[in-house]
């Protein structure tokens, strides 16, 4: 039996549907010598490919299965299992397993599915014999060799037909095995067919698992954009209220916006009044620092005049007695010289009082630029003061009346003379903070600080207040809904 365990593929096929040409042994002996170990010699044809579990046995002649195997031997696999050559191998039997009897006995290749695919010829296993001994047999032996002589031609007849038989099997059954061969090919190509059919179905239920996740995640999302629609809505209503109430506080501002422009052109017409108030009254200060001015130096003059007049008097007391005792006089040298020297200090004072006067004189009119300047101040902030009093009210009261003119031809009266009744200038004030800007201030920086108070909108250029930032932030919001 074999050196290994392991059973051999076997199966009850019959030999005719065995293939016994895709396997060949070559240089079978006729018999081996018993106690001897044999090497087996193969070809393995291109009709056949060769498997782990191929076996070559050895089979007493005249067996009906491959379960029949007297020993066997694993069939090695050769370098190259998918060459289109045809292959020699050799295997080697122990001379433990081998028959000890005299039967005859042959190779047979058998595959893993237990199918013959090669048979050798026929040997024995005895001892080698003398070709030249001289055999002596009787008559009866003769007749006996001769009968199975008869019977071995009989069946060596039987054998022919049978080998007949058997090669028009082997035909036939080459032929079914053509078809089986295009068969197997058919199924193995199914089986492939079949096994990416299988990769494509799983592939297909992964794709088919990953879609109703996705599902899953698009109806999520889904009910998440409804509740953000009606969000969406809720708040759409939401500001269409607030874009309603904006549009009619926008209506009101507008209005009063109207109202603005009509108190801003009345200011405007008050500004030039009081402008040419202003000029008017600046005119008559001039004449009348200019009158008061003469005036005081007229007083100046009359009080120098009279300081004069008394010191001619004084001079002519002194200088009467001289004149009544000029003759007296004349004669005496040193009474001559008295007057001389009384008249030169008189000069001397007239000279210092005129000084004097001068002095006076020059503080004077600094003192009367000091009051020209602290007048202008407080006319100025007496304007402010009046143009804070009357707001944006003062256009809708009818203007103060002029006063009429007083001494002088002047339009509101000598200053120095009486309670003076001051006019407001023109001024402009921000309707936002009630910031006071006088005329004489640039008008782009008047407007420059309205407009710091507004919101200009970038679609429409309409402009908002910044105190009413909600208003404005509505009216974007609609232009991105049209």
């Amino acid at each position: 039996m074999d050196e290994t365990s392991d059973e051999p593929p076997t199966s009850a096929v019959l030999l005719d549907n065995c293939h016994f040409s895709q396997v060949v042994f070559n240089n079978v002996e006729k018999f081996y010598v018993p106690g001897g170990d044999i090497t087996c010699y193969y070809t393995l044809t291109q009709n056949i490919v060769p498997r782990g579990k191929d076996w070559v046995g050895i089979f007493r002649v005249g067996w009906k299965t491959t379960r029949e195997y007297y020993t066997f031997m694993w069939a090695p696999l050769p370098s190259d299992t998918h060459s289109d050559t045809a292959v020699q191998q050799q295997i080697q039997f122990k001379a433990y397993y081998l028959p000890k009897d005299d039967e005859y006995y042959q190779f047979c290749y058998i595959d893993q599915d237990g199918v013959v695919r090669g048979a050798s010829v026929p040997f024995q296993f005895r001892a080698e014999t003398e070709d030249d001994i001289l055999v002596v047999t009787t008559q009866g032996e003769v007749e006996e060799i001769e009968l199975q002589n008869k019977n071995l031609h009989k069946e060596n007849e039987e054998l022919k037909a049978s080998c007949a038989s058997l090669e028009k099997q082997n035909i036939d059954l080459q032929k079914e095995l053509n078809k089986m061969q295009e068969l197997q090919n058919s199924l193995e190509s199914l089986r492939s067919n079949t096994e990416k059919l299988e990769l494509e179905l799983s592939s297909l239920k992964k794709e088919n698992k990953q879609l109703k996740e996705l599902d899953d995640c698009r109806e999520a999302e889904l009910h998440q954009l409804k509740e953000q629609i009606q969000n969406v809505t809720s708040d759409k209503e939401r500001l269409e209220t607030r874009l309603k109430t904006a549009l009619d506080h926008m209506d009101q501002l507008q209005s009063q916006v109207l109202n603005y422009e009509k108190e801003v052109e009345n200011l405007s017409l008050m500004d030039r009044d009081k402008t040419e108030q202003l000029e008017s009254l600046k005119e008559e200060n001039r004449q009348l620092r200019a009158i008061g001015t003469q005036q005081e130096e007229n007083k100046e003059l009359e009080r120098c005049v009279e300081y004069l007049k008394g010191s001619k008097a004084e001079l002519s007391l002194c200088l009467s007695p001289c004149l009544q005792n000029e003759p007296s006089i004349c004669g005496a040298a040193a009474g001559e010289m008295a007057p001389k020297q009384q008249n030169h200090d008189l000069m001397k004072e007239l000279e210092e009082q005129k000084r004097l006067f001068q002095i006076l004189q020059a503080k004077k009119n600094e003192a009367n630029e000091e009051n020209q300047k602290r007048r202008e101040d407080e006319l100025l902030r007496h304007l402010s003061q009046a143009e804070e009093v009357s707001s944006f009210s003062g256009a809708s009261q009818a203007q103060a009346p002029v006063p009429s003119p007083e001494v002088g031809g002047l339009l509101f009266g000598n200053p120095y003379c009486g309670e003076i009744t001051w006019h407001s200038v023109s001024i402009r004030k921000c309707p936002m903070c009630d910031e006071v800007f006088p005329e004489d201030n640039e008008t782009s920086q008047y407007e420059a600080h309205v407009h710091s108070h507004l919101l200009e909108c970038p679609v429409c250029n309409e402009t908002f207040e910044k105190s009413n930032k909600q208003v404005f932030d509505d009216h974007i919001f609609c232009h991105s809904l049209e």
